[in-house]
């Protein structure tokens, strides 16, 4: 009888800090007491690991317990630290032995049969660990996969509390379960969307691998059954893979957010697509006691995908500016804040009117006035428009069009990934050492003070129309980084006055 220590992890975003389980038996009536800011869900697991416990041979049910989780001043939310409390629990009752449990990091969920479940953010956590230290982590069988991801660390896999209890000295007799294990994740239908399959809207086309090469953000305005939403669901098609950094994080977020089988990391870039109904919290994340990411987070390395871009509420869209800028997300509360990654590429796609009608063709008449339409329209404010690249309006095809086009060879894919990935990689060349690798995240001084300054005989038609046209100094950088990348694509050592000017017609929405 005494005290007890072993080590959790909490998790604040994508950030961990390890945290002291400590347990102790004491005289006096029977009661199970957790104390150290736990949220709601975690007060919860006195009554999992009693039940637990008992169920696996070692009763605590007599028995005066303290649970501390130190330092109390970090918040703590969640179910993963069932198993760390019961072990040091079991530990100060002398079932267990200490030493083994006090240099050990463990992670999961106890079901009231003492089985051990899978958690969420299991790969962030014991990435977490190892940077603070650890070398040795339990977690649960079904998140084996997962926690083996992160090299330099010796990942034990329990099926039930009683196993862990056997691992760490218990005398127990050995019964097997039948394990708890997290639910396959199915391939994403979007994977299988190939570019080939878009007839006509040449422009567009070239639009999207503009936008894939230089990780360039996207606006298509058009009519329904333009090819707006075909055009934006295979743009994560065009993206290369991601390195492995980015898959890290990918996958990390993925652990955090999607409680299915994470046996490898995440290689292609994700795509997300939220229903116009979201709210900004739905979009960025937020919560009270537990900060969730929302659609921009799982996006990171990706595609955010908003269709019907103009019904989403104004507050929801707005909240997204700050991360195009910054690429980083933080969500402050009262007592914590967490600060997830959200670098993902936005592209928006919007009906000329709510009817969608207004000049589509002379047999399907508008019923919006002129009010109407700009009032729709104004919903996607001046501020979030301007951090828009690119702006295209993507016209319906006429039959006739549409049938000449159908007979004509198309890009597929695959051929338009390897123009992506050219263009890539002579930025990169051109950036090596500076810590940015696309001309989407191109410093505003490096375009107009730096090595990326072009001579005014180059810029002189985005001078006058920066001048002419009321742009902003933001309008005007990010007409520079679309000019960088379409030099690339063409093989250019740098940008002439036709890429300049061909990256102001991409800006203003010229007619595809």
């Amino acid at each position: 009888m005494g005290v007890a220590r072993t080590l959790a992890v909490a998790l604040q975003g994508l950030r961990g800090a390890l945290v002291d389980v400590e347990a102790s038996i004491t005289s006096g009536l029977p009661k199970f007491t957790l104390i150290g800011l736990p949220d709601a869900s975690l007060s919860e697991a006195a009554h999992r690991v009693l039940a637990a416990a008992s169920n696996s041979g070692a009763s605590l049910a007599q028995s005066r317990v303290i649970a501390n989780l130190s330092p109390a001043t970090l918040p703590k939310h969640g179910s993963a630290f069932d198993l760390a409390i019961a072990l040091a629990a079991m530990a100060a009752a002398g079932s267990i032995s200490s030493a083994s449990i006090a240099g050990t990091v463990h992670l999961g969920e106890l079901g009231l049969d003492g089985r051990v479940r899978p958690v969420l953010g299991v790969l962030p956590a014991v990435h977490a660990a190892v940077r603070a230290g650890a070398r040795r982590v339990m977690v649960p069988l079904g998140n084996l996969a997962e926690a083996q991801l992160v090299p330099d660390v010796e990942v034990i896999p329990v099926a039930s509390l009683r196993d862990a209890a056997i691992r760490h000295g218990g005398d127990f007799t050995p019964i097997p379960v039948e394990p708890v294990l997290a639910a396959p994740v199915s391939p994403r239908a979007i994977d299988d969307l190939d570019l080939s399959e878009v007839i006509g809207n040449d422009d567009a086309v070239r639009a999207l691998v503009v936008a894939a090469a230089g990780g360039h953000h996207a606006y298509f305005l058009g009519p329904p059954g333009a090819g707006k939403t075909m055009l934006a669901e295979r743009m994560p098609g065009l993206l290369p893979d991601l390195d492995e950094r980015a898959a890290l994080e990918a996958t990390s977020i993925r652990s955090l957010t999607e409680l299915g089988s994470v046996s490898e990391l995440v290689t292609r870039p994700p795509f997300e697509a939220p229903h116009h109904t979201a709210s900004a919290a739905a979009l960025v994340g937020g919560g009270s006691t537990r900060i969730r990411p929302g659609a921009a987070v799982r996006a990171s390395h990706g595609v955010l995908f908003l269709d019907e871009a103009p019904e989403f509420q104004p507050a929801a869209l707005d909240a997204l500016r700050q991360p195009l800028e910054s690429g980083v997300i933080t969500i402050s509360r009262a007592h914590h804040q967490a600060e997830f990654p959200a670098r993902f590429q936005l592209v928006l796609a919007a009906n000329p009117c709510p009817c969608g009608l207004y000049g589509v063709s002379a047999d399907k008449e508008c019923t919006c006035g002129p009010g109407r339409r700009r009032a729709y329209l104004n919903r996607l404010s001046g501020p979030l428009m301007d951090r828009i690249d690119l702006q295209l309006t993507v016209n319906r095809l006429a039959p006739a069009q549409l049938l000449a086009a159908g007979d004509r060879p198309r890009r597929t894919s695959a051929e338009a990934r390897h123009q992506v990935e050219l263009a890539r990689a002579a930025a990169r060349e051109r950036f090596a050492g500076a810590g940015w690798e696309i001309n989407g995240r191109i410093p505003s001084k490096w375009l107009t003070e730096g090595p990326g300054r072009l001579p005014k005989r180059i810029t002189s038609s985005l001078d006058r129309h920066y001048q002419r046209h009321a742009m902003t100094m933001r309008g005007y950088v990010r007409v520079l980084r679309v000019a960088w990348t379409l030099a690339d694509l063409d093989g250019a050592v740098s940008p002439g006055a036709e890429h300049v000017g061909a990256a102001i017609a991409l800006r203003e929405g010229d007619s595809a």
